[in-house]
């Protein structure tokens, strides 16, 4: 069994990777991950599986000890919550659906707000008492304009791509040969290369959105959209879905794919890694190879925070950040304008060579010619780094004891040998500070988290009062946390 460690929340979480043939039970989303919580010291802990895409149990119930004996009945039950949450129609059901409404006089197209549903004209009456709403053919082809984004913050959140970022993605990937754009968790790009398709009159693109949102049924033939779990590579449309991937990835001469993603924020960095690794190989399968590229791996395009980058590289050593600030429409913080940062978090992952990616120049970015990219135009190239060092898109600056660049809010703390912020808790001050940034804040290990640190483990004089055992108790009860997925796990 493959063991990887994950840190969740501030706690030691592993997520393990069964071996070959062993199944995982399943939930709604699709099977379950096999998680180890890590106690003090590294001891490990019970295993469980619990629910892929949800973090919170409120929103995915699912949670078995991996050595523990279930009963038939709960099986049973276990199955026909599964059978409840399914789509109520197949995708060529739904297909059928939309030929016929798209096909109907506008005044009769409508569209239930309250059910997220097309209604055919038989259906107008079961959804009279609803909030519903005339459909034009531009809108057919802008389904995420037309439906309404989820928005549980742990479970659920959908946020989708700017404008400006969803043309930059596709003007991108265009520029460097690509024609074939799967489109993983991005339901924007997928409608801006169908647009452009109907705009332009050269040779059109093809793209294939996978989405755990199966609302996008409604809209895309089975050759367009496939319900899928990106947290457990898990296909619900079973093998037909399966086939339907396998046969896009398929390249001819002038067809060369790219996967573009866009995760959760919240989700665990591992198991999304593995399910890309698992594409990049069914596309390894399915090219015509040139001699030497047995290895190659399928261009990747990850759309995640900047601050997660040490987990990414250490699950794809091959990919590389650019400066490239991603932001969105619907997100409180992620987006330009008065509400939201002057700086977003989001940045592109990828494992196409980081000087073909050009940056636009009106929107702020350089090419530097020292470190062969393109970079923000406040990230200075420090010459005792070698680099451009900003990773939140202000100028950084280098401190020489540290022997590295490090934010501009940052002071040297010789009681703490490091950079920090100025009100850091310092070893000098009696606070429980003094660990690199990377460690502990309690006893400066850098092998573990403050939240895991054995220190905080030892009992005070109050330990036993009842204040403790209600602490107690309700950390037990949030012992076992599932793997994460804060935007785009939607219910089913």
């Amino acid at each position: 069994m493959e063991r990887t460690e994950e840190k969740s929340d501030g706690t030691g979480l592993e997520v393990l990777f069964p071996e070959e043939g062993k199944t995982a039970p399943c939930c709604p989303h699709g099977p379950t991950l096999l998680f180890e919580k890590v106690g003090s010291g590294g001891a490990p802990g019970r295993r469980f599986y619990a629910c892929s895409a949800c973090r919170d149990r409120k929103d995915c119930s699912f949670f078995q000890w991996e050595d523990e004996k279930v009963s038939e009945a709960s099986v049973l039950a276990r199955e026909a919550e599964i059978q409840s949450k399914r789509p109520r129609f197949t995708q060529e059901e739904y297909r059928i659906r939309f030929l016929t409404f798209a096909a109907l006089p506008l005044d009769e197209r409508k569209f239930c707000e309250e059910c997220q549903v097309l209604v055919l004209p038989a259906e107008h009456s079961a959804h009279s008492a609803h909030r519903t709403r005339t459909v034009s053919a531009a809108q057919l082809r802008r389904p995420s304009l037309l439906l309404s984004p989820l928005g549980n913050k742990k479970s659920n959140a959908q946020y989708l791509f700017s404008e400006r970022s969803a043309c930059f993605l596709l003007d991108a990937v265009a520029s460097l040969g690509y024609r074939k754009v799967l489109c993983v968790g991005t339901p924007r790009l997928q409608e801006l290369i169908k647009q452009r398709n109907l705009q332009q009159n050269q040779e059109p693109m093809q793209s294939l959105l996978l989405d755990i949102d199966y609302r996008y049924a409604q809209f895309y033939a089975q050759d367009q959209f496939c319900h899928y779990n990106m947290f457990n590579h898990h296909f619900f449309g079973g093998q037909a879905s399966r086939t339907v991937l396998e046969n896009f990835l398929e390249e001819v001469p002038g067809q060369k794919v790219v996967m573009v993603a866009d995760p959760p924020f919240g989700g665990l960095v591992r198991p999304l890694a593995n399910s890309f690794s698992l594409i990049s190989q069914m596309w390894r399968r399915r090219r015509r190879q040139e001699p030497g590229d047995s290895e190659a791996d399928l261009p990747l395009v990850w759309i995640f925070p900047y601050f997660f980058e040490p987990r990414i590289l250490e699950c794809l050593p091959s990919l590389a950040m650019l400066d490239y600030q991603v932001d969105y429409d619907n997100h409180p913080l992620y987006k330009h304008g008065k509400t939201g940062r002057r700086q977003s978090p989001v940045r592109i992952f990828t494992n196409i060579p980081p000087q073909d990616v050009v940056l636009p120049a009106e929107e702020g970015y350089r090419f530097c010619s020292l470190c062969q990219r393109y970079v923000s135009s406040l990230n200075k190239h420090c010459s005792a780094c070698n680099l451009c060092p900003s990773k939140d898109g202000r100028q950084w600056k280098h401190c020489s004891a540290c022997s590295r660049c490090v934010k501009p809010s940052w002071r040297h703390c010789l009681a703490c040998s490091r950079c920090a912020l100025p009100d850091h808790p310092c070893r000098s001050a009696g606070g429980r500070g003094g660990a690199a940034e990377d460690g502990c804040f309690s006893c400066g290990s850098l092998q573990h988290k403050q939240n895991a640190c054995p220190l905080r483990a030892r009992p005070r004089s109050s330990s036993s009062g009842p204040r403790a055992r209600r602490r107690s108790q309700k950390a037990s009860r949030h012992a076992a946390p599932p793997g994460a997925q804060s935007r785009a796990a939607r219910p089913l």
